[in-house]
């Protein structure tokens, strides 16, 4: 037999064709998190690192099973609408960025070998391969047609384990009235917007060309879901209302500017099939612990009449914090980032913040962490997990934030990304600091 020396072999190596690496499966060596943590404050033991400073309009994002981040943009950057990011050497850092897909939008998922995409009117779908988009080809469309509306526009989606598709159908209204946000407007009665908008509908996640009539309506009465997940621990979805505007505005004889910036809570909601939240006939007054009756259906701030028996939520919090994204953990055994238990099927939520809190200070920005118990339902209060996003101690109005949490996603080594609407920055949390 004849034998070959380390040296000859590496001279071979370099006289053959190049050799491709895969990366299904990152280094072993752990990323550092940066100095400052990203200029965020996180729980004791955690850390965070800056992946990218910035791709663009960042909403929702997800990371492949080789490690790649793909990021949704709001707005298309040098026309595409779709980021990859990939961290080649494992520092924590992207150190490659791609673009693909000439869609702005919201919501995207992987399930099934595919990489799922919406727009504000249709929702696609790329193959991929070890966890790879081909990003020129063309994808397929999934649920197309879908009507162009001046508010609550995104398509945020989520997928089963069963392959359904949901999608948020947001209701482009505040409040379902005959004129739009207007003093003295009577609300419709019954609300036609309830017909198309104001849900959850339910496709088929494997079937092309689907129109919004080819769906189911799953779940009504929410005037716009932005956060939608699946939690794959009791096999149910899950979302966050962005609850109505304007109370203290339109019925100033009925509600303080101090109630009207509490009011209504933001509500969590365990959504089953055929569920009815009341929008827009009731709101959620979670210092009254009770659905109320809108003032554009005869309602004075107290009354509940059709209201009692809608649909309660799981978890209330303050108004106007505009939940944005909804996360459940997985973790993952012997995971290199893998949180404590302690989070192990809890729901992380991205709170976008606020506009119209005054004259309370504005609220939200930053992600909050829900413990779940063995029922789906929350086994504790929320707390904050992480903050400091804004950057002020301060946040005057939504213009004066650097930065504000929209999206989130889970690294297959445990890691917690977090995109930013304001320049895209993309954070990576882990624990172990």
């Amino acid at each position: 037999m004849k034998k070959t020396t380390l040296f000859s072999a590496l001279i071979g190596l370099s006289l053959a064709a190049p050799v491709s690496f895969s990366t299904d499966t990152p280094p072993a060596r752990k990323p550092r998190p940066d100095a400052d943590n990203g200029g965020l404050t996180l729980p004791q033991g955690f850390g965070a690192v800056v992946v990218s400073e910035g791709v663009g309009k960042a909403r929702h994002t997800v990371v492949a099973p080789n490690g790649d981040v793909y990021v949704k943009l709001d707005r298309l950057e040098n026309g595409k609408g779709i980021v990859r990011l990939q961290d080649t050497n494992n520092d924590g850092k992207a150190d490659s960025t791609t673009t693909f897909g000439t869609f702005k939008g919201t919501g995207i998922a992987i399930a099934n070998g595919y990489l799922y995409a919406s727009s504000d009117t249709s929702v696609y779908r790329y193959s991929m391969k070890n966890g790879v988009v081909d990003e020129s080809s063309q994808p397929q469309t999934i649920v197309t047609g879908l009507t162009l509306q001046r508010q609550h526009a995104s398509k945020s989606i989520a997928l089963d384990d069963a392959g359904k598709l949901y999608v948020n159908f947001g209701a482009p209204s505040n409040s379902c009235q005959e004129k739009d946000r207007t003093k003295g407007s009577n609300g419709q009665d019954p609300c036609p917007i309830l017909e198309n908008y104001g849900g959850i509908w339910q496709f088929d996640a494997n079937k092309q060309n689907q129109r919004q009539s080819d769906g189911m309506r799953y779940a009504t009465g929410i005037r716009n879901a932005v956060a939608l997940d699946w939690n794959p621990a009791t096999k149910q979805l899950y979302a966050l209302q962005h609850g109505r505007d304007m109370l203290a505005t339109l019925y100033p004889e009925m509600y303080t500017d101090a109630q009207s910036a509490e009011l209504p809570s933001e509500e969590f909601l365990l959504v089953k099939k055929g569920a009815d939240f009341g929008w827009p006939y009731c709101y959620f007054d979670g210092q009254q612990d009770k659905k109320i009756l809108a003032p554009e259906f005869g309602g004075d701030g107290k009354k509940q009449d059709r209201c009692a028996g809608k649909d309660r939520p799981i978890l209330a919090f303050p108004g106007h914090w505009a939940p944005n994204d909804l996360l459940f953990y997985t973790g993952g055994t012997g995971a290199a980032n893998s949180f404590p238990a302690k989070y192990k099927n809890g729901a992380f939520i991205c709170f976008h913040g606020s506009w119209n809190r005054a004259p309370l200070k504005q609220g939200g920005y930053f992600v909050a962490f829900v413990p779940m118990g063995k029922d789906g339902k929350p086994s504790g209060k929320y707390e904050v997990f992480a903050e400091g996003f804004a950057g002020g101690p301060e946040i005057m109005s939504p213009g004066d934030a650097k930065a504000r949490p929209v999206g989130l996603a889970q690294g297959t080594d445990g890691s917690l990304y977090i995109t930013d609407s304001v320049k895209g920055k993309v954070w990576r949390i882990m624990h172990g600091k």
